[in-house]
């Protein structure tokens, strides 16, 4: 026999009513019916309830134990109905993201802090990779979006371009690349090169901006390799956003390479057709879209401030 869920509320309002005439009232049922559904509940746990010796419905210090339990149960039934409910509006029960740690995670926070204040039942999961790992993660744990640096495309695949970002091709100040001009190829392999690691178990994606030198030191992430070249560990890529105090105040310095010093690129944010998104993932899709056109903005107007 399994408990009677509903016999947690009847014993709920004959507490707060004190009595099995008005929690009848209360409940629309015969006194009877009341008496018989505590008293069924007392034979299946093997526990007296109520002492019923006093002219109130009084609970004895096991029926407190139970009803505290009972009313916590209660309330585990009232989320499920809340969440079937918003569920049943289209909002999905989990939303995983996969992110490249090459792209500004202010905008992404930004977004993620607007879909907090929605309210939504969606459970998001937000996850970094780097180059390869990206796209492998992606189609490996069947994530809804991925905010994605480069990937192979396939017919399935619903990308849109969020703003370009710009990458410069620096050293620290007393490096001593950051001393030469027009610097050819040769001279730059002579030197530590600092790139990102790819986090894909094959380590597939070769980054296609590295020089082809011998001396290479692979890094997990861009906090660590700004690191490495602020102590002049060697030269590399990074993203201007993550450099521009840098830049301003000279700690670092845009080497000049005969090939160039910058390069952009046009991030995705990424769905499927094989996992339609939901409204959590349409709403974050409107949400980053929107994010990234003001971080630009912000990023384009710090720039010309210091041009000026």
């Amino acid at each position: 026999m399994r408990i009677d869920i509903d016999a947690f509320n009847v014993l709920q309002v004959l507490v707060e009513e004190g009595s099995f005439a008005k929690a009848s009232e209360r409940l629309h049922k015969a006194q009877s019916a009341v008496s018989y559904q505590i008293k069924k509940l007392e034979q299946h746990l093997g526990v007296t309830l109520f002492n019923r010796d006093h002219y109130r419905a009084e609970l004895t210090p096991e029926g407190k134990v139970i009803l505290a339990e009972g009313q916590r149960l209660l309330q585990h039934l009232a989320n499920i109905e809340h969440l079937a409910s918003r569920y049943s509006q289209g909002w999905e029960p989990k939303l995983e993201l996969i992110i490249d740690g090459a792209l500004p995670m202010e905008p992404i926070m930004s977004a993620l802090k607007l879909m907090s204040e929605h309210n939504i039942p969606t459970k998001i999961q937000l996850n970094m990779e780097f180059l390869g790992g990206v796209q492998h993660r992606f189609e490996r744990e069947q994530a809804d979006l991925m905010l994605v640096k480069d990937y192979r495309t396939g017919p399935s695949y619903h990308p849109k371009p969020l703003p370009t970002i710009t990458s410069v091709l620096v050293a620290a100040r007393l490096h001593p690349l950051s001393q030469r001009r027009d610097i050819s190829l040769p001279e730059l392999q002579q030197h530590v090169e600092l790139t990102i690691e790819d986090s894909s178990p094959g380590k597939r994606a070769r980054d296609e901006m590295q020089f082809g030198g011998d001396k290479v030191f692979y890094l997990s992430g861009f906090i660590m390799k700004k690191n490495a070249l602020l102590k002049g560990l060697g030269f590399g890529w990074m993203p201007d956003f993550l450099i521009t105090e840098e830049l301003a105040n000279g700690e670092l310095t845009a080497i000049d390479f005969v090939g160039g010093n910058r390069f952009s690129f046009t991030p995705q944010l990424v769905s499927t057709s094989e996992r339609p998104l939901g409204r959590a993932g349409q709403l974050f899709t409107e949400l980053i879209l929107q994010e990234f056109a003001l971080f630009q903005q912000q990023q384009t107007g710090l720039s010309g401030a210091g041009l000026g």
